[in-house]
């Protein structure tokens, strides 16, 4: 018994990177086997969803002030930029997923969903692959700037600076646009709704954004 249940969570664990890596392009058949939420289900997708929250950390990171002026700091001439981009999205990752997840959970039950706490956590997960994906202009900010990139003030300000800025925000839309489908997928919930529970959710990120910040300042 146990050789054939091994495979099966083999596979559905397969399945589910292989969803992870559509959910781009197909996202509503991706989101709605997240209604299953199970503990076998559960355990299926959570190495692609912690793949997914550790490079959403990256991106997140690259687009912190810190990030920005890395370099002009001597006192940081030791570090590796790369090791500390690894340490720094890990943490932003973790942080960002758990706060965040809880944040949508609150939104939705305020409208009245039924999803789990988990639930929401893998709906905004699976949500935010668009933001996993702007690393793609990592590498080519690298190859236009080099490490300017890193630098406040360097060449990779002026008007290539909002070109890429331009295209983040693209990235940060499409993720909105996953998340309502997400959400109207999960909870079946009409489109208006869905929005309107995005919009709140955004909204609650802005507000614990803020507080965090006059808190921190």
């Amino acid at each position: 018994m146990c050789a054939q249940v091994e495979p099966a969570e083999h596979d559905e664990a397969r399945a589910w990177w292989l969803r992870t890596l559509l959910v781009a392009q197909a996202p509503a058949p991706v989101f709605a086997a997240l209604r299953d939420d199970s503990r076998e289900a559960a355990e299926a997708r959570q190495d692609p969803v912690a793949a997914i929250a550790f490079l959403v950390g990256v991106a997140l990171t690259l687009l912190t002030s810190q990030a920005a002026s890395f370099a002009d700091d001597p006192a940081r001439a030791g570090i590796i930029i790369p090791v500390w981009l690894f340490v720094a999205g890990l943490l932003v990752g973790i942080v960002n997923y758990w706060l965040a997840g809880g944040i949508l959970h609150l939104a939705l039950g305020w409208l009245g969903g039924r999803s789990s706490y988990r639930q929401g956590r893998h709906v905004l997960a699976l949500a935010a692959v668009p933001v996993a994906l702007s690393l793609v202009l990592v590498p080519i900010r690298l190859a236009l700037y080099g490490d300017d990139i890193f630098r406040s003030g360097g060449s990779d300000s002026g008007s290539g600076a909002h070109v890429f800025t331009a295209l983040v925000a693209c990235f940060g839309l499409w993720a909105l646009v996953l998340l309502a489908i997400g959400i109207r997928v999960v909870e079946g919930w009409t489109w208006p709704r869905a929005i309107a529970a995005t919009a709140l959710f955004g909204v609650l990120v802005a507000l614990v954004d803020l507080a965090l910040g006059v808190l921190g300042g």
